[in-house]
């Protein structure tokens, strides 16, 4: 990480009321709270942002108001406007083969069908870090349900209190 440059911190969801509380939109979720309730928002290059100061960083907290499969155009945007390099990039988002209730993270990789970030990779290249939040897979709720119904369904209030057990682990830093 470059010490002298903002932390681009980027939750990957979709925009609308119709996406609250969904599984894919586990990034908007995470930048939200890691944000704080008092975070004020304001709409640049595609994306609403939010900046403050953590632990002496600065930290830039983003929403792409893309839609998820083009999360790379506001990430892409922010990262040269703001003279952000890669791995000063952090990409939160959701991934169904992780468990609910588990985080995992990594540098690079592949994006492992995930339109987003393959949207973002397109941009800023693979080199970012990445803290992929699982949500699990229907089959490890016993569910006969397409993976892709799976992402677009809202978390119930179990499931929600365990995401958000998660999103309070998260190290920035």
């Amino acid at each position: 990480m470059q010490e002298n440059k903002p932390i681009l911190v980027i939750g990957l969801g979709n925009p609308g009321p119709q996406y609250v509380r969904i599984r894919h939109n586990v990034g908007f979720i995470a930048v939200e709270y890691l944000a704080g309730a008092d975070a004020t928002w304001k709409n640049e290059h595609e994306a609403l942002t939010c900046r403050t100061k953590i632990d002496g960083h600065d930290v830039i907290f983003v929403k792409p108001m893309t839609f998820m499969n083009n999360s790379g155009i506001a990430v892409g945007a922010l990262s040269r406007f703001y003279k952000i390099p890669v791995e000063n990039i952090v990409v939160i988002h959701d991934d169904m083969d992780i468990k609910l209730g588990k985080m995992k993270e990594k540098v690079g990789g592949s994006s492992a069908g995930h339109n987003g970030i393959k949207s973002i990779d397109a941009a800023v290249g693979p080199e970012y870090r990445r803290i992929r939040i699982g949500i699990g897979h229907p089959r490890d709720f016993e569910l006969k349900m397409d993976p892709a119904d799976w992402v677009l369904a809202r978390f119930d209030d179990e499931q929600l209190a365990t995401i958000m057990s998660v999103i309070g682990e998260i190290k920035l830093f």
